[in-house]
Formats: C-alpha cells, structure tokens, sequence
C-alpha cells in the first residue's frame, strides 16, 4: 500500500473532553487533515520538543532518546498503520546494527519519539479516507477542532490503555437529512469550526455503513 507522509499542523487543548488535547497530522502536499485525540502528557511531550524546550530533568521520551543514541538505535520511521473500531494504531522502525526492527506503539508516544530523531512519520491512504478530514483552504488556522465523537486514539493518563474504547456520543445531526449534512458540514468548515466538521462527517460514515 502507498504510504502518505504526514507532518503535524497543530496541537491544541480539547473543549469537549477534559484533560485531552487534539494532535492534528496534515498530508503533505496535500490538503487532508487527520485529527488524533491525546492524552495531556503526550501533548506535552510532543509541545516540548516542537518549541525547543528544556525541562528541568528529562521526560521519558527524552530518556529514549539518550538510551537509542548510546547504543547506536536509530528511529527510521512512524508509520499509523491502522484504524480499528475508532483507534488508531502505529509502529515505529528501528535500526540497529543494519537490522530494521518494528515496534509497536501508540501514535501520540510515536509522534512524540518521531518529532526528537527527526524522523519522517506516515500513513495510508485509507486510514486517511476513512477518518481524515479535507479542508479546501490550506491557509486556516488549527483551532480545537475535536469531539468526543470523533475519531480518536483513547488515551487515558493513568492508567494507559492503546486499547480502551471511547465513550459512545449520541450524534446531535442524527434528525438532519443526507443533504442538511452535506450542506452543514461545507458551512463548518467554511467557517473553521471543525469540531462540528468532526462530529458531522462521523454521522455521515455512520450512516454509509
């Protein structure tokens, strides 16, 4: 399958869900957007790096970066190679000693891992397809643009499971019609409030399938 490079276009905290944030990864040369929710701690150890921080003593993904460069690991690639049930799912691909080894990861530690080797981060047409979000003008600004309802990785900071299923949210477009939708979710994103557009193109896949 092709893969789709991926860089991150923004990071903000989320209204609708307290204590998360929404990680939004862009298509490069391209004008599709992939919103991720996070939990706080990986946001900020994904803002840290971005703005050039130095915390007082090293966060853990600063840690795995000493301990790959002492022994001579290098982080090749991040690759979200899948979307089940609503969740995301990502590896990253070492290389040691001319041997490339997968890992799997959540995608928020991923990305985190990703943004302090420099290393490229990607994905798949389809998962882009699937839970992407298109945005005509290329020049809007990343405000909180996530719901509950969208498609997200469920990251609670204490305890951490890659696998724990996010609250069911009962859609508040679920009395419009197929055209209100279509015509709701233009005006949305139009007007950049992509939480809406979230919560809107969700009803819109749920009603495909």
């Amino acid at each position: 399958m092709k893969k789709l490079k991926l860089d991150i276009v923004g990071l903000s905290y989320s209204q609708t869900q307290s204590g998360a944030y929404a990680l939004v990864l862009g298509e490069v040369n391209g004008n599709r957007r992939l919103p991720i929710i996070i939990g706080g701690f990986e946001a900020q150890a994904i803002a840290v790096e971005i703005e050039k921080m130095t915390p007082s003593r090293p966060l853990t993904h600063d840690l795995f970066k000493s301990f790959a460069d002492v022994f001579n690991i290098e982080l090749e690639e991040v690759l979200i190679y899948n979307l089940v049930d609503g969740i995301f799912f990502a590896k990253i691909v070492c290389k040691n000693s001319g041997k490339s080894i997968e890992i799997d990861a959540r995608t928020s530690d991923a990305v985190a891992l990703a943004v302090r080797f420099g290393c490229p981060i990607y994905t798949y047409d389809f998962i882009m397809a699937s839970a992407g979000i298109v945005i005509e003008n290329n020049d809007f600004a990343f405000l909180e643009n996530i719901s509950a309802a969208s498609t997200a990785e469920t990251e609670n900071t204490i305890p951490e499971q890659k696998d724990e299923q996010p609250p069911k949210v009962v859609s508040p477009y679920a009395s419009l019609s197929d055209e209100q939708l279509e015509s709701t979710l233009q005006k949305a994103i139009a007007n950049e409030q992509y939480e809406a557009a979230a919560r809107i193109r969700d009803e819109i896949e749920r009603r495909k399938s």
